[in-house]
């Protein structure tokens, strides 16, 4: 509800911007970083897209899936329908709220677990906010690669983010077994960035390597204006 008038939010994803080619014709993506992330895709790698709100993580995740070989089955898992991606087999799951009496909710946590039983070469979730961070990293840990986003100011502050979340299932889940299977699970983390023109752009991908005091460590394979 808003104090004195409507107020419509509208979300629009350009077809154009819907596989990583264009994103680097766009100036969105460097040449090296396509690469690095379109044979992440290729090789079943998992992918965790990051970045502040509005920075082009759903853009960058649809160009993800775009560029998995066209025999993979994907299963993508959204509160909201937003990734608007062509694939031969593809299967869109979305979440839905309760009604006004409480009941028919249908959480992500419940979707992430019904898209295991669809035989997923790959898994997407839209977007890691609450506890089904958990049940991605159970997912990814019984070997069914996945690509998902996250809101984070880093690269390495999505790590630490992914490692905290799944905190949130209860209290018989503890740092000691998030830490190594977020270290052991994730392959990339591509940080994105809006500048102040507007611009949207990949501005790093690191990589975890292991877990050092207390925190998931990660070694940097791009930077954007690095030598």
């Amino acid at each position: 509800m808003t104090r004195r008038h409507w107020a419509v939010n509208i979300r629009k994803f350009l077809p154009a911007f819907r596989d990583l080619g264009r994103l680097v014709a766009a100036g969105s993506l460097d040449p090296a970083a396509a690469g690095l992330l379109r044979d992440a895709m290729v090789a079943g790698r998992s992918v965790l897209v990051s970045g502040a709100t509005h920075a082009g993580k759903t853009t960058l995740l649809g160009a993800l899936i775009a560029a998995c070989p066209d025999e993979h089955r994907i299963v993508t898992v959204e509160e909201t329908f937003e990734l608007a991606v062509g694939a031969p087999d593809i299967v869109s799951l979305q979440g839905r709220q309760p009604s006004l009496e409480g009941t028919g909710e249908v959480t992500l946590r419940r979707l992430v677990k019904e898209a295991l039983r669809m035989r997923p070469d790959r898994l997407v979730v839209g977007e890691v906010r609450d506890a089904e961070a958990l049940d991605l990293l159970l997912a990814l840990n019984t070997g069914v690669p996945g690509a998902a986003t996250i809101h984070a100011n880093s690269a390495r502050e999505a790590l630490g983010k992914l490692a905290a979340l799944p905190l949130l299932a209860g209290r018989n889940i503890d740092s000691a077994f998030v830490l190594p299977a977020v270290a052991a699970s994730v392959d990339l983390v591509a940080h994105c960035e809006r500048d102040a023109s507007g611009a949207r752009r990949v501005v790093e991908i690191v990589a975890p390597t292991g877990v050092e005091g207390g925190a998931v460590v990660a070694r940097t394979l791009y930077r954007a204006g690095a030598a």
